[in-house]
C-alpha cells in the first residue's frame, strides 16, 4: 500500500552500499523511517533531494514486518540551505530534533509539534540565533507535550514567569522581541535545565552546544 506525506528530514544514516535509511517528521503520521533504495548511486532519483531538514511531499510503501518502510517518490520543496551555513543555526536545529526525538512515539500523528518545529525552522532563517529562541522552542514543546510548568508554583522571579509564560503562548516573533536581562536568562536556563531533567528523564542531547552561542 502506498501512502503519501509531506515531512521533514530529521536524520539520515547509510543502511547499505546504495541506500540510506530517512527518519522524517510528518504531521499525519509523526516521526516514520523510509529506506530510499539506491539513493547513494550515482545515478539515483534520489539524488540531491535528501539531506537534512529538508522540506518535501514524499509517498512509500508500508511495510507489514517493521516500522521501516520503503521511499517511493519525492518532491523537493525547501532545502532550509541557510541553517547549514550557520553552525549556530545548525546546533540549535540539531538540538530540537533530539527534543522531539526524545518527546515523542514513533509512528503517532504530531500536527502541532510538525507545525511548531517548521515554526522553529523558519525563525532561525530570519533571525540570529539565540538562547532565548531557544527557551521559546522548549517551552512551546513543553505545552504541546502538556508539561507546561504551573508558573504560579515556581520559584522563578515575577518577571521571568511573565516572560516565561509568553514565550510558551506567543509566536516566535512575539517571544523574541522580549527583552531579557542577564539574571532573567540565567535564571530561565537553570529553571528548563532541572525541568526537562526531571519530566523526561534527561537532557535531550546537544542543549549545552544550542545555547553556547549568546548572539
Amino acid at each position: 500500500m502506498i501512502e503519501s506525506a509531506t515531512g521533514l528530514i530529521l536524520r539520515t544514516r547509510p543502511l547499505t552500499e546504495t541506500s540510506l535509511i530517512v527518519q522524517w517528521l510528518t504531521p499525519e503520521f509523526g516521526r516514520i523511517a523510509t529506506v530510499a533504495q539506491g539513493a547513494r548511486r550515482h545515478k539515483s532519483p534520489f539524488i540531491g533531494k535528501l539531506d537534512l531538514f529538508y522540506l518535501a511531499d514524499f509517498s512509500f510503501s508500508r511495510s507489514r514486518r517493521s516500522d521501516l518502510h520503503t521511499l517511493r517518490e519525492i518532491n523537493l520543496r525547501e532545502t532550509n540551505s541557510a541553517l547549514r551555513e550557520n553552525m549556530s543555526a545548525l546546533r540549535q536545529v540539531a538540538y530540537a530534533t533530539a527534543f522531539v526525538e526524545q518527546a515523542t512515539e514513533t509512528e503517532t500523528p504530531l500536527p502541532r509539534i510538525y507545525q511548531l518545529v517548521r515554526e522553529f525552522l523558519d525563525c532561525l532563517r530570519t533571525q540570529k540565533p539565540s538562547a532565548q529562541i531557544v527557551f521559546i522552542f522548549e517551552l512551546k514543546m513543553l505545552r504541546e507535550l502538556g508539561l507546561e510548568p504551573d508558573w504560579a508554583r515556581t520559584s522563578l522571579a515575577a518577571g521571568t514567569k511573565k516572560i516565561a509564560a509568553i514565550f510558551s503562548q506567543k509566536d516566535f516573533a512575539a517571544g523574541k522581541n522580549l527583552k531579557l536581562a542577564g539574571a532573567q536568562m540565567e535564571e530561565l536556563r537553570q529553571f528548563l535545565h532541572g525541568f526537562l531533567i526531571f519530566h523526561l528523564g534527561k537532557l535531550p542531547k546537544g542543549r549545552a552546544a544550542a545555547l553556547a552561542d549568546e548572539i
